[in-house]
């Protein structure tokens, strides 16, 4: 293939509508807009929200509760889930989702200490309990932080 055969794909350039070039183009004379008052007028985009005086609707809707704009959402796993991998095997973030413990790790992994581990893992993840961290250890694991 050469350069000079490179062509967009079929259907993604579309002619622009040309409007207000007269009666014959079916979009001539007010080009779509009607016949007088604001929307007619060019500039006229109004404020985000704005339904002509009536009180608009992010006004009418309740407003509940707080969202903080600082806080992490960290998925936990047990420390007993993690039996489903073999002895010494390596445990991070991307062996979590191979096996389909985990999804999306968002905005951090933190192991808990809920339940018993049977097998000696290192485990890599981002957080880490006092307990789990215990258990792992125990089991002749390793429990780093990344």
């Amino acid at each position: 293939m050469n350069l000079c055969e490179l062509r967009p794909a079929e259907g993604s350039r579309e002619k622009n509508w040309r409007k207000g070039r007269g009666h014959a183009t079916g979009n001539g004379k007010t080009a779509g807009r009607g016949h007088k008052g604001q929307g007619q007028r060019s500039g006229s985009g109004g404020k985000c929200g704005f339904e002509g005086g009536q009180m608009p609707l992010y006004r009418r809707l309740p407003k509940r509760g707080f969202t903080c704009r600082n806080s992490k959402e960290i998925i936990a796993i047990n420390v007993s889930m993690l039996n489903v991998f073999e002895n010494d095997a390596v445990v991070d973030i991307d062996a979590l989702k191979a096996v389909g413990l985990i999804s999306n790790p968002r905005d951090g992994v933190k192991i808990l200490g809920e339940g018993d581990l049977e097998r000696k893992l290192t485990v890599k993840v981002n957080y880490y309990s006092k307990s789990a961290q215990e258990k792992i250890e125990a089991a002749g694991g390793k429990a780093e932080v990344i």
